[in-house]
């Protein structure tokens, strides 16, 4: 891991950009880390629309989260911002955009063309970026994982050990094959879901629910479109992840 910039935010946090090979990131560390402090951390996800569009939203829950004593941290996905072009998910999304403007369903061939091969490129990225960002003073586990594409969340929560608890958003395409993946999680689960998300099957995100293994899981569904989460439901997913990472 490679630092390329720093800054200190007005409110104290100190933002990093990296990269790690190929792949760039950023990390946020709250002013109260040190050493004999390491801030737990939570994993950032967000859209495949690039870190430059996303950083205002990103910094946001950065900030917050900060504010509640936890480092956060987030990187590119494969296909997007500066990376190099993806053309197998291009088509992907192309194929999806032509589908929902004739107003037609999207078929499980393009979801399982659009989401499958990021989740199996990019979950290893995560995990090679979790190697690097542990071993940084001032930043410990446990790990959560917030946001972006569910299906990341559920196979990074699956597969590493060091992921102990998830907020997830309902709110992209599932594939079918990612229920099975649900019913095998272990950790505990917090879930968004927008109820009148114009983008999103609202009857798969309460199966994907019903699917998931986890003890622990919890659905907080509130009115409002895609990027309509009431702040309320925020402090829910804070308070949340205080119980399980600290």
């Amino acid at each position: 891991m490679q630092f390329t910039s720093e800054q200190r935010l007005d409110d104290g946090v100190h933002e990093r950009e990296f990269t790690l090979g190929e792949i760039p990131g950023i990390l946020w560390t709250p002013a109260s880390s040190s050493v004999s402090a390491p801030a737990p951390l939570i994993l950032l996800g967000h859209p495949p629309l690039g870190l430059r569009r996303m950083y205002p939203r990103l910094a946001a829950r950065a900030r917050h989260a900060a504010a509640n004593g936890f480092a956060t941290a987030t990187i590119e996905l494969p296909g997007s911002g500066d990376r190099p072009r993806w053309p197998a998910a291009e088509q992907a999304r192309t194929d999806m955009r032509r589908a929902v403007e004739a107003g037609e369903p999207v078929s499980d061939e393009i979801v399982d063309a659009l989401v499958l091969p990021l989740v199996d490129k990019v979950v290893p990225e995560w995990q090679a970026a979790l190697d690097a960002l542990l071993a940084l003073p001032g930043i410990s586990g446990p790990v959560g994982y917030s946001g972006g594409v569910i299906s990341i969340g559920i196979r990074l929560a699956r597969v590493d050990p060091r992921v102990s608890a998830a907020v997830l958003f309902a709110g992209s395409f599932v594939p079918r094959a990612m229920f099975e993946e649900a019913r095998r999680l272990t950790v505990p689960l917090h879930v968004l879901l927008q109820w009148d998300d114009e983008g999103n099957d609202r009857q798969a995100a309460l199966d994907l629910f019903d699917a998931f293994g986890s003890e622990e899981k919890t659905l907080h569904a509130n009115m409002g479109g895609h990027t309509g989460v009431p702040q309320f439901a925020g402090d829910a997913a804070d308070q949340f992840f205080t119980r399980h990472l600290k």
